[in-house]
């Protein structure tokens, strides 16, 4: 398989908003994207608005230019989300758009219109079925089944079940319906050290699926109840709930790779990615609070191949951080494993050539 190509401009955060939002532009302007709108193309604007509380999500100031840009070719362009499995803001589209207003993404400031992609509460959702793998049938968010182009917006963090969230987490897990992300989250099973465990309660208070047990010493979970979300596990403060890394982020790092080819093969030659290599963090958006990057700002990345453009960001970011591996400094996993999963389906390749932009 040939080299995909990846375009790659340098930025940093404390760059004034107007030049960060013409980088955004011109990172992308090579890939064609573009150029192939039609007026009455749906596009299909991916996008994580960032938890309440968050602030390393991607800023509404830095896609005004492209935003622009883009509608001035398909005037019916929108930004869009699924709901989350997890209880809180972003699990119906009522609040979830309002936050998404209060970070600043209105139709004032962008010209684009917030779209939920799954409905009102997660319910809307076509299939897409696969002859083998993991996967057999993909729920996928309605609107984004029913949209003519895809454009994936992608904050570059660490996470704590795939090691790395970027363009094919946010292709695989944001795209999917609710049902869809119960799918994919159904392989993971956390566990409790009772030694480690100082029955403070907080994972109670952050289980979405009310599976923590208190018991007088220690608490334990309700298999028949956990959804697999992981939300306990960054909960603890003390490391007492752990995962079998090997095999639970392996399953759903091939089950995200999986999901995202689904939702990739419905939108030839219309899709692309930008991959945002600024404020990297431990752990992704979903966090609803302010946490400090693991390394430097990188700067802004491109293509029309979800793992190329993933494969050069962390490679980036390796690069930044003087070599170490600082996804893995997060959470002991092998975060390459979706990438290598993605490329034998046929996805995309991990082979690509960076070509930077000044």
């Amino acid at each position: 398989m040939k080299k995909s190509r990846v375009f790659f401009i340098r930025a940093d955060g404390a760059e004034p908003s107007a030049l960060l939002g013409r980088k955004v532009r011109d990172v992308l302007s090579p890939t064609g994207f573009i150029q192939k709108l039609e007026p009455e193309d749906f596009v299909a604007l991916k996008i994580h608005f960032g938890e309440k509380g968050n602030t390393g999500h991607i800023k509404p100031s830095w896609l005004r230019e492209l935003a622009a840009e883009i509608t001035r070719k398909s005037p019916r362009a929108f930004l869009t989300d699924s709901n989350t499995l997890y209880t809180g803001p972003r699990s119906n589209s009522v609040e979830h758009i309002r936050l998404a207003w209060s970070h600043g993404f209105t139709p004032d400031a962008l010209g684009l219109p917030i779209v939920i992609a799954d409905g009102l509460s997660g319910g809307d959702y076509g299939e897409s079925r696969s002859g083998s793998g993991r996967v057999a049938s993909a729920k996928i968010a309605g609107a984004i089944m029913r949209s003519d182009a895809l454009l994936g917006l992608s904050h570059v963090t660490g996470h704590v079940q795939t090691g790395i969230g970027a363009a094919l987490k946010n292709l695989g897990m944001g795209c999917a319906s609710r049902a869809g992300k119960l799918d994919q989250h159904a392989v993971v099973h956390p566990r409790v050290n009772k030694k480690l465990c100082k029955n403070c309660g907080l994972c109670l208070a952050h289980c979405p699926a009310a599976a923590m047990i208190q018991n007088p010493d220690n608490v334990e979970i309700d298999g028949t109840k956990c959804t697999g979300c992981g939300e306990c596990l960054v909960a603890c403060k003390y490391g007492a709930i752990k995962i079998r890394w090997d095999e639970d982020s392996l399953r759903i790092q091939e089950k995200v790779a999986e999901y995202a080819f689904l939702v990739a093969r419905r939108f030839p030659p219309k899709i692309a990615f930008v991959n945002f290599l600024i404020r990297v963090t431990k752990d992704c958006d979903c966090m609803a609070r302010t946490q400090p990057p693991i390394v430097g700002d990188v700067g802004f990345l491109a293509s029309t191949d979800p793992v190329a453009v993933d494969r050069a960001s962390a490679d980036l970011v390796l690069e930044r951080a003087g070599g170490t591996d600082v996804f893995r400094k997060g959470y002991d996993i092998d975060w390459s494993r979706q990438f290598s999963h993605a490329e034998k389906i046929g996805l995309g390749t991990t082979r690509y050539e960076l070509v930077e932009l000044k």
